[in-house]
């Protein structure tokens, strides 16, 4: 099939096409049932390539997968940077505009935000998708201490602790079932804000 394929489509667009249906394909089993669940023979079959094309775009799985926690780092600080942008415009507090996110990702049943918490227990603080996970974790409460020093807050790094602890939190929760867990932890971030704000 491979050399099939090969010879109908040529040159960087198809190399761009493979690529991009394993990866798809990653996100969707990585997500569902971790990394470990997920072997490359499944991940070759439901990607429609062959062996050859699969290991010419990603030398192991681990590959993959820190392709796929780039991915969604990737879509999900997006998603922030907009909510974020809408709630400037909007003349509301740009602080919760993360929890707006989650609230509607829980509500739509998006397994993929589980995945730094997931891939992080599943794998341990010490394999390199652990490591990447608390690298994307990191750069997401910098991104909560970004808008925090931009709100006025005191102690901007201690509010990012402590939201992205209710952020994880509401994860949890939601994968328990709560559908307002997104809510009821913008409801606790709220207080948070108002208690970091500068004395008049």
């Amino acid at each position: 099939m491979e050399e099939t394929e090969e010879r109908l489509v040529r040159g960087p667009a198809r190399m761009a096409t493979a690529r991009q249906r394993i990866l798809d394909t990653s996100f969707e089993l990585f997500a569902r049932r971790g990394i470990r669940d997920v072997g490359v023979d499944e991940l070759i079959e439901r990607s429609g390539v062959a062996k050859a094309t699969f290991y010419r775009h990603f030398r192991t799985k681990d590959d993959l997968a820190l392709a796929y926690l780039e991915r969604w780092y990737e879509e999900r600080s997006a998603a922030i940077e907009a909510a974020v942008a809408r709630h400037r415009d909007e003349d509301r507090p740009a602080l919760l505009a993360v929890f707006d996110v989650f609230d509607e990702w829980f509500r739509q049943g998006a397994v993929e935000v589980s995945s730094f918490l997931h891939v992080l227990m599943e794998m341990g603080p010490a394999h390199p998708l652990g490591r990447a996970s608390l690298d994307y974790l990191t750069r997401t409460r910098e991104q909560l201490a970004g808008l925090a020093r931009e709100a006025g807050l005191e102690d901007p790094e201690g509010f990012a602790w402590s939201c992205h602890i209710l952020l994880k939190g509401s994860i949890v929760a939601a994968a328990e079932g709560d559908l307002h867990a997104a809510e009821r932890s913008r409801r606790m971030a709220a207080l948070l804000v108002a208690d970091s704000r500068p004395e008049a």
